[in-house]
């Protein structure tokens, strides 16, 4: 296992901080909407539960008319457009960027229970584990997103970076390609191939009560209570609340998983609209006990194990991890305005996590035999997020401005320690014997009271200027990002914070130029040249330019696409090209020494195509296919030149299709099939993981009980039980999951 199990709490003040946040909230419930930050309102409205009769009407609908409004906000919602950082809120159609969004419909019809399951359904994300432990981390253009790096209504750092509840959320938003200039540099440097956006619930006009209960094979249980309401006489204050919770052993052999989140999200805007308020506040628990884990495959074995029964589980009952996070945000508008607006916010998140790791590797593919260590790793993190800017439009001449102009800045403490064993009893994969967690006698840093191992400074100013020209026929976006980027590293130690071991402050500037040609109302071309920024390297003791600090490195993107939009339909074609730098040892020529350079490159280069919508009335389809290329282009002594990044797939295809029943009112039909190309285990390319197909069904009926509409689903996933690896990103095989059966009923009161 490696570091990255390891990483970063901060000093007490800053937990002060966070604490002062969240009780400001339980007290001043009136602050609190910003209808510019999220964009999903009218969304989450359609949403509601359609049993509430219309306040203008004089009569209760009937029980048909609120079968037709519930089965309409059952439907599938995939939206283009979202949250775009610096730019603010853009309709897919007018930004040069492929986004969209999945509707918190989409995540309660599909009984999504993590954010891994939700992204499933798009064509461009695969899911996998992290570094050794049970948490999600997500593939998109080839390159990681860790889960430090999703965001929360544009903000870095207040997401739980291990595994997340969907339930909160009122939609899940997904930018492919890099986007420093957008949203800066994310905390852990990846992102580089794309950006996953979380929006919070917020109450509607329409009151909503909503019940919740599901069911998830082997053995787990769960439910969720979801209210929102508005006051006042412009209904200026609201107030959204959830409560979620599941527990229970899963498909796979046991394996326990519990989880419980809850959300108070309040928000307040003036009678004129003209200032928008919101506050946030989170409370999230997961865990996984005896789950299975990923598989390293030792150096030594020369081919890929076949797959364990899919729902055999090879790990150890002793191996678990529980994660507990505390996170809020406030977000400020101000219209000076009908053509300025000022805004601002600030968001934070304390993290305690812990967990008992033991991740197999492979010695004999034949006979599966394996060693399996164990590592203990307790885990603090206490982050603070700010951004604030200005967005005005004015003109000049025949020219049409949107000027952005703001800042951000991100603090991050973590604290970490851990204890090793340093003996690896055999196990076997297929056959799984259950023994003792061996004792961890190698131990770094203090396990009851970590210490900080990583300090994170990180902060920027942005400026853009979107022209428009021929009545907004065109328009074309410059702008640039100045980035710093201080990232401290301390050693493990049992006396207090260690000694400064890797110290890094350096900055540079990403620009931003995209145009976008609208050839009828409902089309766009578009393209776009951005940067994703991550930190850059320092020479080891192994070179001779020893401690030598690399500026960020700077990935450059190319996209061209085009897209098409209706409402009730749209689709998008992207080309795009990806070159990533890195740096390794290069040997200095008849010495036996090398230096530290900055000389490595991946070039990733694919075709992207994503259809949602209404096909035909009461047909709905949404997916799409990908093709990549991620090639080795300079590697250390050229050894890997031409070959391909270890696992990412050559293609991806996701569909999705809804068919209403014509002569069953309310009842749904649903079918979905994910497929995955080749994916390489070693950078050698001497072994590979096969092409996997997954097909998943699904049925859904919506009626009415004293006027009041219940929808029950029904749902299996991978229903032929197949068994397949589903992915070696990062060298660990990831078995996928076996045939799981899915049960859910939901009421609004």
């Amino acid at each position: 296992m490696r570091a990255h199990l390891l990483s970063r709490p901060r000093p007490a003040r800053h937990r002060r901080h966070l604490a002062c946040l969240l009780l400001a909230g339980t007290t001043f419930p009136a602050f609190a909407y910003a209808a510019s930050p999220f964009p999903n309102q009218t969304q989450v409205a359609s949403d509601k539960a359609a049993a509430a009769p219309s306040v203008a009407k004089s009569s209760a609908p009937s029980d048909e008319e609120i079968i037709v409004k519930a089965k309409r906000r059952n439907q599938m919602e995939v939206t283009s457009g979202g949250q775009l950082g610096a730019l603010g809120n853009k309709k897919g159609l007018d930004v040069p960027f492929n986004i969209r969004s999945y509707s918190s419909s989409m995540i309660l019809n599909q009984q999504s229970q993590t954010l891994g399951q939700v992204l499933e359904n798009d064509p461009s994300v695969r899911t996998t584990y992290g570094y050794g432990n049970f948490s999600e981390m997500f593939v998109i253009r080839g390159f990681a997103v860790n889960g430090d790096d999703v965001a929360i209504n544009g903000l870095y750092g207040i997401t739980p970076r291990q595994l997340v509840s969907p339930q909160l959320y009122d939609s899940v938003q997904v930018l492919n390609g890099a986007s420093a200039f957008l949203n800066g540099a994310a905390p852990s440097g990846s992102a580089i191939g794309g950006n996953i956006n979380l929006m919070f619930k917020h109450a509607t006009d329409a009151p909503i009560t909503r019940l919740t209960g599901d069911y998830t094979s082997s053995a787990m249980g769960g439910g969720n209570i979801d209210v929102g309401r508005r006051f006042g006489t412009e209904k200026q204050f609201g107030v959204r609340l959830n409560v979620a919770g599941q527990s229970g052993e899963d498909s796979i052999n046991n394996e326990y998983r519990h989880s419980t989140a809850l959300g108070a999200d309040f928000d307040w805007h003036s009678r004129d609209n003209s200032t928008r308020i919101s506050m946030d506040m989170n409370y999230q628990n997961q865990g996984v006990d005896g789950g299975r884990p990923g598989l390293m495959l030792s150096s030594s074995v020369t081919s890929v194990p076949r797959p364990v029964a899919p729902s055999h589980n090879f790990g150890q009952k002793w191996a678990y991890n529980d994660l507990n996070y505390i996170f809020g945000m406030l977000n400020i508008e101000h219209d000076l305005s009908k053509n300025v607006t000022l805004y601002g916010a600030f968001g934070a998140l304390n993290a305690n996590e812990k967990g008992n790791y033991s991740s197999p590797t492979l010695t004999d593919a034949g006979t599966g035999a394996a060693t399996a260590g164990s590592m203990y790793v307790p885990y603090n993190q206490t982050n603070e997020s700010t951004r604030a800017g200005v967005r005005a439009h004015f003109r000049t001449g025949f020219i049409k401005h949107e000027v952005n102009a703001g800042g951000s800045a991100l603090w991050e403490d973590s604290a970490a320690a851990y204890a090793m064993a340093l003996t690896s009893p055999t196990t076997n994969i297929y056959k799984t014997p259950q023994f003792a967690s061996p004792a961890q006698t190698f131990v770094g840093g203090v396990l009851n009271d970590p210490q900080t191992t990583n300090w994170t400074r990180l902060y920027s100013l942005f400026f853009s200027d979107t022209m428009s020209f021929l009545n907004g026929r065109v328009a074309l976006t410059g702008g640039f990002r100045y980035q710093n980027m201080m990232i401290n590293g301390y050693k493990y130690s049992s006396t207090g914070r260690g000694a400064l071991s890797t110290p890094y402050n350096q900055d540079a500037i990403t620009p931003i130029v995209g145009l976008v040609i609208h050839p009828t109302r409902q089309t766009s071309i578009y393209f776009n040249r951005i940067e994703g920024m991550s930190q850059g390297g320092t020479a080891p003791a192994s070179a001779q330019n020893v401690g030598q600090i690399f500026p960020p490195y700077k990935s450059a993107q190319y996209e061209i696409g085009a897209k098409y939009d209706i409402g009730r339909f749209s689709a998008a074609l992207a080309f795009y090209q990806i070159s990533r730098p890195n740096s390794y040892n290069v040997p200095i020529e008849g010495t036996g020494y090398s230096i530290y350079k900055q000389d490595g490159l991946q070039r990733n280069r694919g075709i992207e195509l994503t259809v949602n919508g209404e096909i035909l009335p009461g047909l709905r389809f949404n997916g799409g296919g990908t093709l990549i290329d991620a090639d080795l282009r300079h590697t250390a002594g050229g050894l890997q030149n031409g070959n391909t990044a270890i696992g990412v797939p050559n293609y991806t295809i996701n569909g999705n299709l809804e068919y209403d029943l014509p002569f069953l009112k309310g009842a749904t039909v649903v079918g979905r099939v994910v497929n995955t190309g080749k994916q390489w285990v070693n950078t050698a390319n001497t072994l590979h993981l096969p092409v996997w197909t997954r097909f998943d069904l699904a049925a859904r009926y919506t009626f009415t009980t004293y006027h009041k509409p219940v929808t029950l689903r029904f749902g299996v996933d991978n229903i032929a039980n197949t068994r397949y690896w589903s992915s070696s990103f990062n060298g660990y095989l990831l078995e996928g999951l076996p045939r799981t059966f899915k049960f859910s009923f939901t009421t609004d009161l």
